[in-house]
């Protein structure tokens, strides 16, 4: 998110503007106004599914939130059987973080496996009677995850029709079944095949303060709806985010990837450092948050890692040394997965501090298989920072992993036409990018309406969308130019 600081370079009056910018540069970020509630986010709530896989028996699956404690909630599953004939062998499934406290559930046999927690037999029977009704629980202690919920491998909050639950591999058609392990092949981001592609999606707004809008139902908008090809998954690093309860966020960022992985679409993993400017600040941190995530998804090729989000204040030889000391982290895990690698003032490539482009040409990072980040937000990021995206994209990598149609801010008007032509520069370099945000924030960047994710939606179409979510959604959803030659 940006905060106020994110700031033009002026074109004159730097002197004046002095003292201002001081402030600005030590100030804490502008903090997103609070979610409908800071207390852990609600479950994933939708319309109840319906699962009638036996002729007369018509079960429907929904998640329920029963009450709060003072460390969690409690939540659960309610299995009703609407039908004429006895329901009988429904599984229940849930994927938990690691640590959860899977507890009061009722006559049911769990089975773990790491996160992956399988309960069957659900019912004090085992079958549910016509009319009947059972319902089990459990308590998540306050990690406040959606849940990846399927009965008979359906997913709970299928909206009332029942749907192929997500395939591993991807399945036929989906970008990542389509393009594969994507790398870095000279300037441009290629498929398997090595021919350039570009992705377009959405960023999520920090998961400490809008996991609630990440449930199932609104991810599969973004991947069936909106026919999105990424997903960038914002981990902040301060702001009451990783350094308060690193095991809670790599949890949360690794069950995000799972989800985006089961849709068939790419993820970008972001370590969404912004305060301190300085990346090195956060080095010990960010070593152990690389590591654990790329042991436990090595196996995928559709992740690429962000590893710093917005160096500011921060010569571009200290985030080059920080890029030289953390790609490796990942390259002895993981060799394939290409690393995006911040860039200064702001991932500006150094515009909004002054710079340019030619300080990571002259001197880039001394790593393979990597790209550039580039953050723009049109209504403040006019003609300096567009040319300069232009040039670089014919010397170095770039992927815009951050851009808005408004302010710094990501706040006031929409200014569609700058954000177009940056939007046309891109498809025609094959820039890839995502935009900020895919939350409900009560800033114009926010691509839902407020309260939209406390109301479970609705997620597909337009009607709980505000303009820029309009706007973005229709550029996403254009036809993809995959090649497959």
């Amino acid at each position: 998110m940006r905060p106020s600081r994110f700031r033009l370079r002026p074109a004159a009056a730097a002197a004046a503007l002095g003292s201002a910018l001081l402030l600005a540069l030590t100030a804490a970020p502008v903090a997103p106004a609070a979610p409908a509630a800071s207390a852990p986010p609600a479950l994933d709530r939708a319309a109840p599914a319906a699962f009638g896989t036996q002729a007369a028996a018509r079960v429907t699956a929904e998640i329920t939130r029963s009450s709060v404690w003072d460390t969690g909630y409690t939540a659960g599953v309610t299995l009703t059987n609407g039908g004429d004939a006895k329901a009988t062998g429904w599984k229940v499934e849930f994927d938990l973080p690691t640590g959860t406290d899977v507890s009061n559930h009722w006559s049911a046999t769990e089975v773990r496996q790491g996160r992956h927690h399988t309960f069957t037999n659900v019912s004090y029977n085992g079958d549910i009677a016509p009319g009947g009704q059972e319902t089990f629980g459990f308590n998540t202690r306050g990690t406040g995850l959606p849940l990846n919920c399927t009965v008979n491998g359906l997913p709970c909050d299928g909206g009332g029709t029942p749907t192929d639950p997500p395939t591993d591999p991807p399945a036929a058609g989906t970008p990542v079944a389509v393009n594969g392990q994507l790398k870095v092949c000279g300037t441009k981001l290629c498929n398997e095949r090595g021919n350039p592609i570009q992705l377009r999606g959405m960023s999520t707004h920090g998961t400490q303060w809008y996991a609630q809008c990440l449930t199932g139902g609104s991810l599969d908008a973004l991947a069936n709806d909106w026919n999105a090809d990424v997903l960038r998954v914002s981990t902040y690093v301060q702001e009451g985010g990783y350094e308060t309860d690193p095991q809670r966020f790599t949890d949360l960022a690794d069950f995000l990837v799972q989800q985006a992985t089961d849709r068939g679409m790419y993820v970008i993993v972001d370590w969404h450092m912004l305060s301190p400017g300085d990346p090195n600040a956060n080095l010990a941190n960010a070593r152990k948050f690389f590591t654990d995530i790329a042991n436990r998804n090595k196996g995928k090729t559709n992740i690429l890692y962000e590893i710093a989000n917005e160096p500011s204040g921060v010569s571009w030889p200290r985030i080059k040394s920080y890029a030289e000391q953390i790609i490796p982290v990942i390259r002895n895990i993981d060799s394939d997965a290409p690393v995006l690698v911040g860039t200064r003032a702001w991932s500006s490539l150094g515009v909004s501090e002054g710079g340019d482009e030619s300080e990571v040409i002259g001197n880039p990072v001394a790593a393979a298989n990597i790209m550039y980040t580039f953050h723009f937000y049109a209504a403040s990021h006019r003609e300096e920072y567009l040319a300069a995206l232009s040039r670089a994209a014919d010397r170095i990598p770039v992927f815009v992993t951050e851009f808005g149609t408004q302010n710094y801010a990501g706040e006031e008007a929409n200014d569609f036409a700058m954000a177009q032509r940056y939007l046309d520069l891109m498809k025609a370099e094959k820039i890839s990018w995502t935009n900020w945000n895919f939350s409900d924030d009560h800033r114009s960047g926010a691509v839902f309406k407020t309260g939209t994710c406390a109301g479970s939606g609705p997620w597909a179409g337009t009607s709980s969308l505000k303009q820029a979510g309009v706007w973005v959604r229709d550029r996403i959803r254009t036809p993809d130019a995959f090649p497959v030659g």
